[in-house]
This record gives C-alpha cells, sequence and structure tokens, in this order.
C-alpha cells in the first residue's frame, strides 16, 4: 500500500494506461454496434426503392390513359418491375429489421435529403445528394428493365426451340 492510496485527492488527478484501456472498452462504440458498409448498402436501397416505386406507379398511370399501340406491352413491363421492387423493398426491411436498424425521418437541407436511422441503439444521419440519388434510381431502374430483357429473351429462345 502506497501513501497515495489514501489520499482522495489524487484518485481523480492520475490516469494510468489500463484505465484508459478499460474506459475505451467500456465507452467506445463496438465493432458490432457500428453500421457496416452493406448495411449502408442496404439502408441506401431501402431509401430509394419507395421514390422508385412512386416513378414506376406513375408511369404506368400514364401508360393506361396512352393511345399507345405497345400499350399491353409496356403495362405488363411496368407491372413486373414493380412487383420487383416490392419484392426489393419487402426483403431490405426485413432484413434489417432483423439487423436492428431502423429508419426514422427525412430532412432536406440545400441539395442533400438526409435520413435518420437507429442502428442497434445508435441514432445515426444518412445523407444523400438528389444528384447521388438520380443516378442510383437510373442504374437500378436499369438493372430492373435488364433482367425483364433477359427473360424476354430466354421465353423467346424456348418458344423457338418447341416450333
Amino acid at each position: 500500500m502506497s501513501k497515495l492510496d489514501d489520499n482522495e485527492r489524487w484518485k481523480s488527478k492520475m490516469l494510468l494506461t489500463e484505465h484508459v484501456e478499460q474506459y475505451e472498452q467500456q465507452h467506445l462504440p463496438h465493432p458490432g454496434k457500428i453500421i457496416t458498409a452493406e448495411e449502408r448498402t442496404m439502408l441506401r436501397d431501402c431509401i430509394l426503392l419507395p421514390y422508385m416505386e412512386t416513378m414506376v406507379q406513375k408511369s404506368i398511370a400514364e401508360i393506361e390513359y396512352s393511345t399507345n399501340i405497345l400499350k399491353r406491352l409496356y403495362l405488363a413491363a411496368g407491372q413486373y418491375i414493380l412487383e420487383q421492387i416490392m419484392k426489393d423493398l419487402y426483403r431490405l426491411r426485413r432484413e434489417l429489421k432483423q439487423r436492428n436498424i431502423r429508419i426514422l425521418t427525412e430532412e432536406q437541407s440545400d441539395l442533400v435529403v438526409y435520413h435518420y436511422f437507429y442502428c442497434r441503439g445508435y441514432k445515426e444521419r444518412f445523407g444523400m445528394t438528389r444528384d447521388v440519388m438520380r443516378s442510383e434510381i437510373s442504374l437500378r431502374l436499369t438493372r430492373y428493365t435488364s433482367e425483364l430483357t433477359t427473360l424476354l429473351k430466354e421465353s423467346l429462345k424456348e418458344r423457338n426451340k418447341e416450333t
């Protein structure tokens, strides 16, 4: 026992490296509590998919009132893409819920759209510019369209083999 053990004044003044390590272990976020890059991508997609759903629904509504000859084809393609968007959105929401991540409110500041979310007890903010949102939506819609095109080509190949 040293002379400083009984002196209360020194307890608040001295900080050993062991104490610093203990403090950091207790108060710094654990690796399991910080959002990963994969989860950020899922969060981004979960934010963008409702915008895409609205866009496709508006497009389908416009096509319904058009007099285009290929109206039925466009409607079928739009319905297929809308179903895929809704399936992906459902899957992402379920996965985020399993990972204990909740999206809260949306806030717009200048050209940036911020979304607040809780990730395993920690509240964070996720922001995207409108340009990034547009380009990501465009990429996703292109991917859905190419999937539909691939399905149609495969269907045509099978039909040609049968005849």
